[in-house]
């Protein structure tokens, strides 16, 4: 029994780090990915100004899962980073290039332009990359005697490519009501115009993937289709949040489309995790099966419970700090 709650309590805080990972690094992502479509110089130093007190402590969050995933599912890192390698290093390559250009763009005069590319090429590869290992764990991996056994490129497939697209649209949605909620006269105002488009196209591509995925994953199609469920109320209020969205837009408002955005993608991952549960590695090894002995998950705990207040002191502290509008000049 404690071995069971522990592990549960582990799944808790590290399914709890992901999805804020997803909704607080999603949305600077976004920003760098709308990043060459912005009206002007000016609109792009706005955007980039209202992401940059806060990106690295976002990031902060990936940390904590991936540590979190090592200590309590060791398995799972035995696993999972063989058959995603490359997947993962290229992520991790597209978020070192972009916390690169934050520091040098605002230095540099001639090259800017540089920078500019290389924030936006940074944020696409990262969230593409985040996107397909998204991808590859609904799909699931082929495991023998709980050693990975597939090949070194099976987590490319068109699926997957797939699911790493949608990523990006979803994270260009984050980041255009980020930029509503955080700009004002031109910018804001062509954030208002793309936010729709990128709407429809991330409820199109959510609507492909639920239809694709029963067919690659017979669990999936039984949980969801074999009788009727309370999981569907997530997809229902995932709708409602898109609601919001198009509603919020239409009327203007400022803050009302990022909430409600941050809605679409927690009841998104909420679906996903239910159409899992109880697999950490899909289709064979469950929570229990990949979890460390009971003693290491104590003890790791107890640094974990404190941690995690610290981590969401300080977010809640620096998004107060740097709260309001944004201007060319910085905050105001």
């Amino acid at each position: 029994m404690e071995l069971i709650n522990l592990t549960m309590l582990w799944a808790v805080i590290i399914g709890f780090g992901v999805i804020m990972y997803v909704i607080m690094d999603g949305f600077d992502l976004g920003v760098g990915i709308l990043f060459p479509f912005a009206p002007d110089e000016e609109s792009r130093d706005v955007m980039m100004n209202s992401v940059a007190p806060v990106w690295d402590g976002n990031e902060t969050w990936l940390i904590l899962g991936g540590a979190g995933l090592l200590a309590a599912f060791p398995l799972v890192y035995t696993i999972i980073l063989p058959a995603l390698y490359l997947g993962v290093f290229l992520m991790l390559a597209g978020l070192i290039f972009r916390g690169i250009a934050f520091e040098f763009r605002f230095k540099a005069n001639r090259n800017r332009h540089w920078w500019n590319r290389a924030f936006y090429l940074g944020s696409m590869l990262a969230t593409f990359c985040q996107g397909v290992v998204v991808g590859a764990y609904i799909q699931g991996f082929h495991v023998e005697n709980n050693v990975y056994a597939g090949g070194p490129f099976d987590w490319l497939s068109p699926f997957t490519v797939f699911t790493g697209l949608v990523m990006v649209a979803g994270y260009a949605l984050l980041g255009a009501t980020w930029t509503i909620l955080k700009s004002e006269g031109r910018t804001q105002e062509w954030a208002y115009r793309i936010t729709p488009k990128l709407l429809i196209a991330v409820l199109v591509g959510f609507g492909v993937i639920s239809l694709w995925t029963p067919f690659i994953d017979e669990y999936v199609r039984e949980r969801w289709f074999g009788h009727l469920t309370l999981f569907w109320v997530l997809p229902v209020l995932a709708l409602l949040c898109a609601w919001q969205i198009w509603r919020a837009v239409a009327n203007r408002s400022e803050g009302q489309p990022f909430v409600a955005t941050l809605g679409l993608f927690i009841f998104t991952y909420l679906g996903l995790i239910a159409s899992k549960w109880p697999y950490l590695v899909p289709p064979d090894i469950t929570i229990w099966d990949a979890a460390s002995a009971p003693e290491s998950q104590l003890f790791l705990m107890l640094g974990v419970l404190f941690v995690i207040p610290v981590v969401l002191g300080y977010t809640a502290w620096s998004y107060w700090v740097f709260r309001g509008k944004v201007r060319g000049g910085g905050y105001h």
